[in-house]
């Protein structure tokens, strides 16, 4: 794959193409999601990247989070042709990252299972959880995904409360 078809979409971001067979879509993904749909017949399909499942919503919205990042890739696609009926969906990420916090990853994994069926949209892949990042490639024209893990495990420790009342002068 040349590097001229590779669209890199970070945190915040979606995107969303047509018709292309050289364009891959890829990303890199801890606790977030990354959710990549397409329509087959209409070889239209766009991928994700949100933060986390639930946040602000309104006139500046965000898409990284995951109400909004599911609307703006499923109008998106829309917008070039595909039909809601026909949509099937690919669902990575959500990793524990950080040992001793809250496992947002599988907020967030939930989240995106849920808004799917809620939509009636196939699930083809999920591939969520565990302890390790992935990259995720996505083919859109023809829908095809592949994940890879990142070989060195990241999970960290979350630091040690300090103890309150303490003043510590630097």
């Amino acid at each position: 794959m040349p590097e001229t078809g590779r669209i890199h979409v970070i945190q915040g971001q979606f995107e969303v193409s047509r018709g292309e067979p050289e364009c891959c879509m890829t990303t890199v993904l801890g606790s977030c999601i990354s959710v990549c749909i397409f329509d087959p017949q209409a070889q239209a399909g766009g991928m994700n990247h949100f933060l986390l499942a639930a946040g602000r919503t309104g006139g500046h919205a965000s898409a990284s989070y995951g109400v909004n990042a599911m609307e703006l890739l499923i109008n998106g696609v829309l917008k070039l042709g595909a039909d809601r009926r026909r949509l099937r969906a690919h669902v990575f990420g959500g990793a524990k990252m950080v040992a001793g916090l809250k496992n947002v990853g599988a907020l967030n994994a939930a989240f995106a299972a849920e808004f799917l069926r809620a939509e009636g949209m196939r699930i083809m892949t999920h591939s969520v959880g565990g302890d390790q990042a992935r990259r995720i490639n996505f083919w859109p024209s023809v829908g095809l995904a592949r994940e890879q893990f990142i070989a060195q495990q990241v999970i960290e420790a979350a630091p040690a409360a300090r103890p309150t009342g303490d003043v510590e002068l630097f």
